[in-house]
């Protein structure tokens, strides 16, 4: 796993995670800090790095990136760490258009 806080291009990102779903890469975003951290089996495991990071739970947002996909289709908003009733997200979507675009806008400037 690898917390990504600069540019990278998306050979780069396949290369430096290990990966078992292929072109698809588990990652969890922390939208305060603006850090993803990807690779890992589970979301789970990105969020557990980013809270030893310092990362606040409210922050983050698992997702997967589909590297073979054009940039509006970039993320896929679907998580287990996403359901969150206490935060209004009762499903593993990111239910708020306004976090999912904060995600794709801050993804897609990252991952080039």
């Amino acid at each position: 796993m690898k917390i990504i806080t600069e540019k990278i291009s998306k050979q780069e990102l396949l290369k430096s995670v290990e990966d078992e779903y292929g072109d698809i890469i588990k990652a969890v975003v922390d939208i305060e800090k603006e850090i993803i951290a990807v690779g890992g089996e589970l979301q789970a495991d990105g969020e557990s790095l980013l809270l030893d990071h310092g990362s606040v739970q409210t922050n983050l947002w698992g997702i997967n990136i589909h590297l073979n996909n054009a940039p509006q289709e970039l993320v896929e908003f679907d998580s287990m760490i996403n359901i969150r009733p206490r935060q209004g997200n009762r499903s593993r979507y990111v239910e708020s258009k306004e976090i999912r675009d904060k995600i794709a806008d801050f993804v897609n400037k990252l991952i080039q």
